[in-house]
């Protein structure tokens, strides 16, 4: 099964789970979906993890991000993805997940429920490189000038969710 044929679960404007559909409609129709995302501080709290999206991306693609997801699959919870995809992109496994909120994203065609968690973090990082080019550990000062400036490397949707992070937290 390629990408666009995963079942990725839908959802309405107002953030309930409405159905299902393939990776590629969602893609291509611009349906409301979900997804499961991870901010990976230091453990000292004074670094974020930030990378390099691979080339290959289906949306955002050679762009920087400061969180690691993806979209909730059909029959996943928000919970489930964020774990499963911090495992995936980053190898990190067994960091507990602390819940931050919900930020709606509405640029079409991307219309998304981004489920936003946090986790500290000293251990290894391994890269999945079908989907990560590099990485490194940056100062939230210095992730902060990056929320700041609309002009930053950073993804649309990662941006305004760092600055719902920083909002609330910073």
């Amino acid at each position: 099964m390629s990408a666009g044929d995963e079942l990725v679960a839908r959802y309405d404007a107002a953030g309930a789970v409405v159905g299902k559909a393939t990776r590629a409609e969602v893609r291509a129709e611009g349906l409301w979906h979900a997804a499961g995302v991870v901010l990976v501080r230091s453990g000292d709290g004074e670094r974020a993890y930030v990378h390099l999206r691979s080339p290959d991306k289906d949306i955002y693609p050679s762009a920087h991000d400061c969180w690691a997801g993806g979209v909730v699959a059909a029959g996943e919870t928000p919970a489930e993805c964020a774990a499963r995809e911090l495992a995936e992109e980053l190898g990190i496994e067994g960091a507990v997940l602390r819940p931050l909120f919900i930020h709606v994203f509405d640029q079409p065609p991307v219309r998304c429920h981004n489920f936003a968690f946090e986790v500290r973090w000293d251990g290894p990082i391994v890269h999945q490189p079908e989907e990560i080019v590099s990485g490194a550990w940056m100062p939230m000062a210095e992730l902060r000038r990056w929320a700041d400036d609309p002009d930053s490397p950073l993804i649309p949707d990662g941006r305004l969710g760092i600055l719902e992070w920083f909002r609330r937290f910073g």
